[in-house]
């Protein structure tokens, strides 16, 4: 490295062979980066079963899409902190902290447009989008939401729980009175517990008669529990305890579609309704039953997307931050921090996620 350059380092993924990955170091001129872009330094960033659920469905969902590799590899996207290191962008200035959707490398270019007091949309011309809820980066300075003493839980938690913010309200707004059950797949997980903490929250407020109930494996059961979103909690052993003869709806966060068909299955027609939220059921994802499964995909971009055109940026804003505070309040001495540095120790993470081998009782820190 000199001082007109940056030796970078980035994690590629055999997006064949989800297992195989390798470092890849490249040498960045400053002085051929093109005008109106700008350089962040990637400072931290936080892992779960969620960003293994990007390289799963990488290709079908478009993940691979936001940080491109070479042919044939991919980078996971993260949620972290980043810091400006150069900018040739009018309006973005050195030295400051950003929060948002970030590659699993050390630095990366972007191309800011719609700047505005509280951040920026990167519009990189090498960014294929999905959303551009994945696109919006924050400025730490001006987020009403950031704590530097709680950087840990937002980078983990935050993210996640916008998916459960949104799939509750997606539930309040669809759900039909008679339905008397929700069930949770893998409601250990974050995300799901964040959506349970949030439907038995404002069960009483919406006047509604269901029960909900997370299933998770006998190991993780104690912990769900007392985590207290839930109304009852089984093990995976103990699906033939469910009640059968209830209108239920299915909210899958595992995508282990034995189970699923399964459950349909036992349920029949009391089963109202099937929702597919995440993937966090690697090892499942070898056994692939030919049956088909029944249900819809839950795309949380879309609901956010209509809410902030009902509500209003800042109405959407004030909606979340209350669901926010009240789940971090359940969650932030629940949980115990990991830190992992350097390039080896995060593909050893990676791998750990991929083999279903993370955690629910840790957040975890990484950083280059």
């Amino acid at each position: 490295m000199t001082a007109n350059s940056i030796t970078t380092q980035q994690i590629w993924v055999d997006k064949s062979h989800l297992s195989q990955t390798k470092i890849v170091e490249q040498t960045l001129d400053l002085g051929a980066i093109p005008a109106g872009e700008v350089l962040l330094k990637v400072d931290t960033f936080g892992f779960s079963a969620n960003n293994i659920t990007y390289a799963l469905l990488g290709d079908k969902m478009g993940y691979w899409g936001f940080f491109q590799a070479g042919e044939g590899y991919g980078i996971v996207p993260m949620w972290g902190f980043a810091t400006v290191v150069y900018s040739n962008c009018q309006g973005i200035e050195l030295g400051e902290r950003l929060f948002g959707y970030l590659p699993m490398a050390s630095h990366w270019l972007v191309k800011p447009s719609k700047v505005s007091p509280h951040g920026f949309f990167d519009a990189h011309p090498a960014r294929k989008s999905i959303s551009p809820v994945y696109d919006n980066y924050l400025r730490c300075a001006q987020d009403p939401g950031y704590d530097p003493a709680k950087e840990a839980i937002q980078m983990n938690i935050r993210p996640l729980f916008m998916t459960s913010f949104v799939l509750d309200d997606f539930v309040a707004e669809q759900i039909a009175s008679d339905v008397q059950q929700l069930i949770l797949t893998s409601a250990s997980s974050k995300t799901a517990y964040g959506t349970a903490h949030l439907l038995h929250k404002h069960k009483a407020n919406r006047a509604a008669q269901y029960d909900v109930i997370g299933l998770t494996s006998a190991s993780n059961k104690r912990f769900t529990e007392q985590l207290g979103c839930y109304d009852r909690v089984l093990s995976y052993e103990q699906l033939a305890e469910l009640r059968t003869d209830k209108s239920t709806w299915l909210l899958d966060f595992a995508g282990n579609k034995p189970l699923i068909l399964s459950l349909q299955q036992q349920f029949s027609a009391q089963l109202a309704r099937t929702i597919f939220i995440g993937v966090t059921d690697v090892d499942a994802q070898q056994d692939k039953p030919k049956d088909n499964v029944e249900g819809e995909m839950f795309f949380a971009p879309a609901q956010v997307k209509k809410r902030t055109q009902e509500w209003g940026q800042q109405g959407f804003a004030q909606h979340y931050a209350q669901a926010w505070q009240s789940f971090l309040a359940l969650i932030e001495q629940r949980l115990e921090v990991k830190e992992h540095a350097g390039a080896e120790a995060l593909q050893a993470v990676y791998t750990q996620g991929l083999k279903g081998g993370l955690s629910n009782d840790f957040i975890n820190v990484l950083r280059f």
